[in-house]
């Protein structure tokens, strides 16, 4: 990195919001070990989503571009594959510390990517650094097992790279969730390709630069920016990938699941949520009210497992909300290099796309307990939502807005709180707030979800492995589980 990224976070955020100075970021792909530019000769602009407006240039890469990726991935393979685990493992715990050394300017650049706070960059970034220190360890435990098989044959199984792999990463946590991915592949032995948001390109581009530069082969490693529907379109449907790891809208991941099935390319698919914060009559008032302010309102409700509904029982019902609405009062609203609470959407689409749901909600006579419209620029910021009292089929509770919308649906009985947490067709996460341990595990078992937490929404790290049900997806990453999907079994037979 060049000497102007120099300073802490707010340091350069002060630089940036009072001098427009905006230490240097690449502009082109990472390709075979170095910055390339576009095969095109095109390049798309970066917005700063709390001012509304571009900051910066990245390249729109296109099929000649992913092509020139994957073929470079492919050559890389055998060398990376067949690395000992234990140097790969070295290699993945440099990375981790080369990360921490460097999260000031990583956490300036996402949060300037992304909109978000600093305070919620740095847990992204400080996140992206555990999963490669945590899929270091599992490379170094990698190993096969012997099959009983009588005696006159022995056999034994032997666990082998995917291959090339495709790792597709939104916008909402773009350092993360390429770390999520990224790094249980090259713990395995794959090879990379990643296809950034179109919105947040920057983190994934000196993520791929920090891996190289700390002992990665050229080739291993490979970022292509640009458009989904043609740089994405191009990765999820080429030939040589043999796994595709996509997070994002269920429309979007039904495109990448088509386009991989000609190749038979196996996908782990982390798509959608409307997840449920069920507060039961006998739950902590100041506890629950708390889990769901951070359940929905941080990142904006820019999270797939956002608590976007909070499933409440009458008998709390009136507590709860208070307090939550105090708190939802308090949160501070502006740039996310400012020092806000709560930063801006990141896009004046996704931004129109809250809005809309919104309106609709007053348009059908739904009661808003507080905001409800977009705030005036400059930048795309929309208050913290509460709709409350909404019927089973309204559209807020169907459709996941993905913005700081939070649904409220009242409740008599568990029996009913169980059958409002399962309403959807979704199963990413559901939060429940008890002091009855018995009662809440009852409630934990039989709602469709694949992550549960008790009395802490956002309970749980790098190896708890987080995946969904239903229209939420399938596969896991995450954990010991979040490696499986980059590896094969092969089993050996002799006869003795």
């Amino acid at each position: 990195m060049s000497s102007t990224s120099a300073g802490t976070a707010r340091e350069l955020a002060d630089a940036y919001l009072q001098q427009a100075q905006l230490p240097d970021l690449p502009s082109g792909h990472f390709i075979d070990g170095q910055i390339r530019a576009p095969q095109s000769g095109s390049y798309m602009p970066s917005w700063d989503a709390g001012l509304g407006r571009a900051f910066a240039d990245f390249g729109s890469g296109d099929a000649d571009d992913i092509d020139r990726a994957v073929l470079a991935a492919s050559n890389a393979q055998c060398r990376w594959g067949s690395m000992a685990p234990s140097a790969r493992a070295d290699i993945l715990q440099r990375v981790a510390a080369r990360i921490l050394e460097q999260q000031e300017y990583l956490c300036f650049v996402e949060a300037l990517d992304s909109g978000k706070s600093l305070a919620e960059a740095r847990g992204d970034v400080q996140s992206a650094a555990r999963y490669f220190n945590y899929y270091a360890a599992m490379a170094r435990t990698l190993e096969g097992r012997s099959l009983p098989l009588g005696e006159n044959h022995i056999g034994w199984t032997v666990r082998e790279p995917a291959g090339v792999t495709a790792h597709i990463i939104p916008w909402n946590f773009p350092t993360s969730t390429f770390a999520r991915s990224v790094a249980p592949a090259l713990a395995a032995g794959c090879t990379v390709v990643a296809k950034p948001a179109e919105t947040t390109p920057f983190t994934a581009l000196l993520l791929a630069q920090i891996i190289f530069d700390c002992g990665v082969p050229p080739g291993v490693v490979n970022v292509v920016t640009g458009l989904g529907i043609e740089a994405g379109a191009a990765l999820s449907s080429h030939r040589l990938v043999r796994h595709i790891t996509f997070t994002g809208s269920v429309p979007t991941g039904v495109k990448v699941a088509s386009a991989a099935a000609p190749n038979i390319a196996s996908l782990t698919l982390e798509l959608g949520g409307k997840s449920p914060l069920v507060a039961l009559s006998d739950c902590d008032i100041e506890a629950t009210a708390e889990g769901a302010r951070w359940a929905i309102f941080a990142n904006a409700g820019q999270i797939c497992s956002a608590g976007s509904r909070l499933v409440v029982q009458r008998s709390v019902y009136q507590p709860v909300l208070e307090r939550l609405l105090t708190k939802v009062h308090s949160l501070r609203i502006g740039h996310g290099l400012g020092g806000a609470d709560l930063g801006a959407v990141n896009s004046e689409l996704q931004l129109s796309r809250i809005d809309h749901h919104v309106a609709g909600a007053r348009e059908r006579g739904r009661q808003i307990l507080c905001g409800g419209e977009a705030l005036e620029g400059p930048g795309w910021f929309y208050p913290p939502t509460i709709i409350d009292n909404l019927p089973v089929d309204d559209a807020c509770i169907q459709q996941e807005i993905f913005g700081p919308v939070l649904s409220v649906q009242v409740v008599d009985n568990d029996e009913e709180a169980l059958a409002a947490a399962n309403c959807t067709e979704f199963g990413l996460y559901a939060g429940i707030y008890s002091r009855d341990i018995s009662r809440a595990l009852r409630m934990a078992q039989g709602i469709r979800a694949g992550q549960v937490t008790i009395n802490d929404y956002w309970a749980g790290g790098v190896s708890v492995p987080f995946g969904g049900n239903g229209r939420s997806g399938y596969g896991r990453e995450r954990g010991q589980e979040g490696m499986e999907a980059y590896m094969s079994s092969k089993a050996v037979v002799v006869r003795l």
